[in-house]
């Protein structure tokens, strides 16, 4: 087990790529789509551009370089991604348009159609735009650029200063995924589990409490594998959350999502017993049956998420859990469907990211016969169906909370009500808070006072 990381005060102070530029080399933007570890590398990539003196500025505004960074998850992101795609040439029809990510990596050719990119790149060299962009600029790269990621995948190389100066950043782990579920495409997109060394990620922890951040939201693609990719890895899931909990600082930390299989004693412990840790988890959960959680090739059975979700709950009466949920996975018949609502119910999983399913091409699931597949009708009412039932879970939740006296990180952003600002509780509950009496950054204990939709309302506790 890893008890102490050194780290020099070198190691925290800014490098270049921190500072403003003395000349700019043009203004750069960048789009993201998708997860967590998208929007940590999008910064990653910006970071090293401003390196190189470019200007970063909003996606939605004008630019002479413009990256979208996309995810394939669906086949929704995919729609998506070509039509933010679209977007930026429109938005920048002079501009470099440079194409990466998941969405990028799978169909190359999608992409490269798009009259207007003048780069795709894939996941195995994302993280090299910094140093590929004299090429690009001078007309010497190919138009498409997408290796095998099961040979080389880019992993972060440097320490992100901040993330886009909000209070939350993201920490990445771990990489890519060796589970190969049947309805899934991400473990090709991004290749097989790897691990950071854990000396770069608390550097990378510590860097951002020190920069202001106030909430770490520690992150992977199959985030309770880390440390399970060679015998040089020293350290487990646990481990590395001790050693971020351990540095100084007034911040939490949360875990962005969290496979079922990996709910284990040991991450129990750590969540009760740490002061830093958020009562929260995100679980992987896709079905409450077991009969379609095997036909996905999930590491789990409905009893073993129940039994789990049980013994954390005696351990932390306050956890609030949140859930990637999928409906219409195909032989998916009414009773498996009223399975996964007794699940989001029954464990009051009060934030349901609900999919419909939505065939990969090339993925087992999508080669089941047209027959045993689940209408689109039929899984989007399940859909609307199962959001219902986790809003009356979600408001019983909410409920439950009036009078409570709690602790909120003020965050800003959202559409709040006149006179307030969102801010969030450690177990991932919005809350309302006046105006005038924080800033966002700021820790602010509050009294809950009432419920409106989704929110709790709070003041200033006297």
């Amino acid at each position: 087990m890893m008890s102490s990381v050194e780290i020099s005060l070198q190691d925290l102070l800014p490098g270049r790529e921190c500072g403003a530029p003395a000349t700019s080399a043009g203004r750069v933007a960048v789009s993201t789509l998708g997860c967590k570890i998208n929007s940590f590398e999008s910064e990653q990539i910006a970071q090293a551009l401003r390196g190189r003196n470019w200007q970063a500025v909003g996606g939605r505004q004008r630019a002479d370089l413009h990256i979208i960074n996309t995810c394939t998850v669906t086949g929704e992101a995919d729609r998506q991604a070509r039509q933010e795609v679209r977007r930026a040439v429109r938005r920048n029809p002079d501009a470099l348009i440079v194409v990466t990510g998941c969405y990028a990596q799978m169909d190359a050719e999608a992409c490269a159609a798009i009259p207007g990119v003048d780069l795709v790149l894939g996941n195995d060299r994302k993280l090299d735009l910094h140093d590929l962009l004299p090429l690009l600029q001078s007309g010497r790269l190919p138009k498409v650029m997408v290796g095998e990621v099961d040979r080389h995948v880019s992993l972060p190389r440097q320490i992100v200063g901040a993330i886009d100066g909000r209070t939350r950043a993201f920490v990445q782990v771990q990489q890519g995924c060796d589970q190969g579920c049947t309805f899934c495409v991400i473990h090709r997109a991004r290749g097989p589990s790897r691990s950071l060394p854990a000396k770069l990620v608390i550097r990378q922890a510590q860097r951002l409490v020190m920069n202001g951040c106030r909430e770490l939201v520690v992150c992977g693609v199959d985030l309770g594998s880390y440390g399970e990719d060679g015998p040089h890895q020293s350290s487990t899931l646990v481990e590395i959350l001790n050693n971020i909990s351990d540095l100084d600082g007034d911040f939490r930390i949360r875990l962005s999502s969290i496979d079922p299989a990996h709910l284990t004693d040991e991450l129990f412990d750590l969540l009760a017993a740490s002061r830093k840790m958020c009562p929260h988890l995100h679980l992987s959960l896709q079905s409450g049956n077991t009969l379609i959680l095997k036909r996905m090739r999930r590491r789990y059975d409905a009893d073993h998420v129940f039994q789990r979700i049980r013994t954390l709950r005696e351990r932390l009466p306050g956890l609030v859990l949140s859930a990637d949920v999928m409906v219409g996975f195909p032989t998916e018949t009414e009773e498996h469907y009223q399975q996964t609502e007794n699940m989001v119910r029954d464990l009051e999983i009060a934030y349901p990211h609900v999919f419909v399913y939505s065939p990969r091409t090339g993925t087992p699931a999508a080669r089941i016969p047209a027959g045993r597949q689940v209408p689109v009708a039929q899984r989007r009412a399940r859909a609307n169906r199962l959001r219902r039932a986790a809003a009356l879970v979600r408001r019983d939740v909410l409920q439950r909370r009036l009078g409570d006296r709690i602790r909120v990180l003020v965050e800003g952003g959202g559409s709040p009500p006149a006179g307030l600002r969102r801010a969030r509780a450690g177990d991932y509950v919005p809350v309302w808070v006046p105006t005038e009496q924080a800033g966002v950054g700021d820790w602010l204990e509050v009294e809950v006072f009432a419920v409106s939709d989704d929110a709790l309302i709070a003041r200033a506790a006297t």
